[in-house]
């Protein structure tokens, strides 16, 4: 009777055990194989599908050389061209050599966006229109590109001024303040961006109460994210595509998530999407993004000067630029440091590809939704090529493929199974 007993223990500890595994998972560990369940959700994309994404991301390859040329002939424009002096004329109508640089600052901005237009219609309104990735009307757009260059005018003109008043104290040390004054901008504006910037261009409002509000603050406490609210806010009236962010730091962190997210996803491709943004936070990106933007910033200062001086010694003359202290100089500024972003896109994007595939890693253990995260990766395929070469990423990426975070997350469920 006992042997009849055990038996029928171990029968059904065995079913019990094969029920649960069925429960959890529809595959096994031992059978489950991550290239080929990678290879499924790759072949989701259709032929057409891909192509059209391949050709919209390939596309912005070029438009980074179309933008560096542009910007070549604008500073030809400026300074070849009497535009620059003419501003600088119109600048010395007033005494103070601060408000000589803010006039002269923001007419360069407002004539370089205007001289820009055309590019920019074409990269930021026609092409999105052209690949079906926008739902601006022409006026709705421009309204958000004008509210854009209102903002870049109070900024950068506050900026301008305080960068010229240290180089005119510092002399010849200028581009080492000028590193520290540039980074101390950015972490204010990263400070100020969720409460006072990024309302500007949509809608903030609490999420509605319901099981993804409560799951997501849930994922806060329990990563210690400071967030007792989650944002939803209207990026459909720009486009279909969904994102998400934990933005700010110390008491302006926020949580927010776009209503396309809401509207497209599932459950647990949302956490799975939240669970990447709060890595970000817990992950101090934040800071760790500055710091190394600061050290690439000092290092371009650096070049900049170099280059800087090297080119008014020989051309100032007929550049009309006396020197690093005239802003008449602000144009080939410019140049020198599109020139410079250019060679160092390949550095700038591995920096941030770097800092997106930790909290890619991260997402996964704290929502442990391995498919919901390579659903939502496939939909990002919509605008990111899905497939690149190994140099092609590297170069041009500045977050992983889709092939690499399916992989990643077919990996992780690979071994979660077990």
């Amino acid at each position: 009777m006992k042997k009849i007993l055990l038996l029928s223990a171990i029968i059904f500890i065995c079913i019990f055990s094969a029920l649960h595994a069925q429960g959890t998972d529809s595959v096994t560990a031992t059978s489950f194989d991550p290239a080929a369940a990678t290879q499924k959700y790759l072949d989701i994309l259709s032929p057409a599908q891909k192509a059209k994404s391949d050709a919209y991301f390939e596309g912005g390859y070029w438009l980074i050389l179309w933008n560096l040329l542009y910007t070549l002939a604008l500073g030809f424009v400026f300074l070849r061209l009497g535009l620059s002096k003419w501003m600088k004329k119109i600048a010395q109508k007033v005494n103070n050599i601060n408000l000589q640089n803010l006039i002269y600052g923001l007419l360069y901005l407002l004539l370089a966006w205007i001289l820009s237009f055309p590019i920019s219609v074409y990269e930021g309104f026609c092409r999105e229109h052209q690949y079906g990735l926008s739902n601006m009307t022409f006026t709705g757009w421009l309204v958000e590109s004008l509210e854009q260059l209102g903002l870049t005018a109070i900024l950068g003109g506050v900026l301008l001024v305080v960068l010229y008043f240290a180089i005119r104290r510092t002399g010849k040390r200028w581009w080492i303040w000028g590193t520290a004054i540039v980074i101390a901008f950015t972490a204010f504006t990263a400070f100020i961006a969720p409460v006072f910037l990024m309302p500007i261009f949509n809608q903030y409002k609490p999420l509605e109460e319901g099981p993804i509000k409560a799951q997501i603050l849930s994922m806060a406490r329990a990563n210690n994210i400071p967030a007792d609210n989650v944002y939803e806010f209207d990026a459909s009236k720009q486009s279909n595509r969904i994102s998400a962010n934990v933005s700010g730091f110390a008491n302006t962190t926020r949580i927010s998530l776009n209503d396309n997210l809401l509207k497209r996803c599932t459950p647990a491709e949302i956490k799975s999407v939240m669970g990447h943004e709060m890595g970000h936070y817990v992950m101090n990106h934040v800071y760790k993004g500055i710091l190394e933007m600061g050290v690439l910033m000092f290092l371009s200062f650096a070049l900049v000067n170099w280059a800087f001086n090297t080119i008014v010694a020989r051309w100032g003359d007929k550049l009309s630029i006396t020197g690093i202290a005239d802003i008449a100089g602000l144009p080939l500024l410019a140049v020198i440091f599109s020139v410079l972003s250019f060679f160092t896109t390949p550095i700038s994007n591995s920096l941030t590809r770097t800092q997106e595939i930790e909290a890619d890693m991260f997402g996964l253990n704290a929502a442990r939704e391995p498919d919901g995260f390579a659903a939502v990766s496939m939909k990002l395929s919509e605008y990111r090529k899905i497939n690149p070469g190994h140099w092609e990423e590297i170069i041009f990426f500045d977050h992983p493929s889709g092939r690499v975070r399916v992989s990643t997350a077919m990996k992780w469920k690979a071994e979660n199974l077990k």
